[in-house]
């Protein structure tokens, strides 16, 4: 019987934080179902508002983090519109990531351009990633190239640390499950940060 309470304990908290992360990741800002507001009525307005909920416990919170946010709910909810290649190289990766629709494309810009000011000055913003802590604190170790194109971004990060170029190719990994599954990515990792954060907790 103890063994079968356990198991039923799991199951019902297991479920209570999955709808948790999926109210965190559909309605992050309390702005009511459907996709969030698009660019113009987000980072080029000023951001969302403060962050809320499960997404606000699971990274440091700045004068930027609801708009950042505000970028990566855009991006995931738009995930299909996404065209992403990831190249491996001996010390690093180089990503192409675009999009055919303008609105997409300019997300994916200010994305990239908000990441990478955010790796230089390590004010780390992470929402479901388990490879991010790693590069924040080597990022003295990262070289970066960003280049703009008319639909996105070509990203190439290169390292001479070996755990670094693991982390930079993990990420990359982590951000194409992104761009092919969308939410339910999302909800995974988030899951997992969340489980991981519980259990160092105890």
């Amino acid at each position: 019987m103890k063994r079968s309470s356990k198991i039923a304990v799991g199951t019902v908290a297991s479920l209570v934080l999955g709808l948790a992360v999926y109210a965190a990741v559909a309605q992050p800002f309390g702005v009511g179902p459907g996709m969030m507001h698009g660019m113009e009525h987000g980072a080029a307005a000023g951001g969302h508002g403060p962050m809320a909920g499960a997404t606000a416990m699971l990274t440091k919170q700045d004068a930027g983090s609801s708009a950042d946010m505000g970028l990566v709910h855009d991006l995931v909810m738009n995930h299909s519109k996404i065209k992403r290649t990831v190249t491996h190289l001996p010390d690093g990766i180089r990503t192409v990531t675009e999009s055919d629709d303008p609105q997409v494309a300019q997300a994916i810009k200010a994305h990239v351009a908000s990441m990478s000011q955010r790796l230089k000055d390590g004010r780390e913003f992470n929402i479901f990633s388990t490879t991010l802590p790693v590069l924040f604190e080597n990022r003295d170790k990262i070289e970066s190239v960003v280049e703009v194109t008319e639909k996105g971004s070509i990203v190439t990060r290169t390292s001479t640390d070996a755990r670094v170029v693991a982390a930079l190719q993990g990420h990359a990994a982590e951000v194409t499950e992104l761009a092919q599954e969308g939410p339910v990515a999302m909800m995974r990792g988030m899951m997992s940060r969340m489980a991981t954060r519980a259990g160092a907790g105890r």
